[in-house]
């Protein structure tokens, strides 16, 4: 355990609070403290205002009942800096003084956890470009659809349709489907009772650039059209729509 690259602590359940018995080099190297500011503490110390209350009440509630626990913890080292802690602990029966000890393994994951943000980050950015809605005149926003369309960009286009209804002032949403390039026939339905999903959230569906292949597909899939409002080209549709709302 000295000469482990991670770091690890045993503490002493059965002394007051808890506290560290035994550190090694490279937790005193991960966290900035020495081990005489370490030894005979709770290890409490590296936690602050941005660690995640519940994940501590985890840890403790597994403490009490002698059970092994797994976890990322947002901690502090002594000179204040975040560091995301994969932590392990374990604990330990020794059967010569008939008691626990517990073993607390910690490793730095902080790059790793900025890499899955920033990831995570991009995907969303992705996702919103794979659904773009835009706005075109008041209340009238338009959702190009450029490319094709499977199971997983589908479920993308519901839930951003769904964010933006509630969260901006959409009365009408356009969804152009001019740039389309190919959809199977479960995405075809599912695009299609998108018509449903925005009705329910208090909003009008307007379809523009159906083309033959789309229509031909709809009647195969006993999708009606005439249910729905088309148009050939957004244009037309804001078009139809301001000469309506004047009217």
């Amino acid at each position: 355990m000295d000469s482990a690259r991670v770091g690890v602590i045993i503490t002493d359940p059965d002394q007051e609070d808890n506290p560290i018995i035994y550190v090694n080099e490279g937790f005193v190297q991960l966290t900035g403290y020495s081990p005489d500011e370490i030894l005979g503490k709770n290890c409490r110390f590296l936690q602050g205002t941005q660690t995640d209350h519940g994940t501590v009440a985890n840890i403790r509630h597994a403490i009490s009942q002698q059970k092994a626990v797994s976890t990322e913890i947002l901690n502090y080292r002594k000179d204040g800096s975040l560091f995301w802690n994969e932590l392990h602990i374990d604990p330990i029966y020794v059967e010569e003084e008939n008691k626990y000890y517990f073993i607390g393994v910690q490793k730095d994951i902080t790059k790793q956890k900025h890499a899955e943000e920033r990831a995570n980050a991009y995907n969303k950015e992705i996702n919103l470009m794979s659904a773009p809605i835009v706005p075109i005149i008041d209340n009238v926003f338009a959702l190009p659809i450029i490319g094709n369309v499977d199971r997983d960009r589908l479920k993308i286009i519901f839930n951003h349709a769904t964010e933006m209804i509630h969260s901006s002032d959409v009365e009408t949403l356009i969804l152009d489907l001019s740039g389309l390039n190919n959809l199977d026939d479960e995405s075809m339905k599912g695009l299609f009772n998108l018509n449903d999903l925005v009705k329910l959230l208090g909003a009008e569906l307007i379809l523009t650039g159906v083309n033959p292949d789309i229509a031909v597909k709809s009647k195969s899939l006993d999708i009606s059209l005439s249910n729905l409002q088309t148009y050939s080209t957004i244009k037309q549709a804001v078009k139809a729509k301001q000469k309506k709302s004047h009217s």
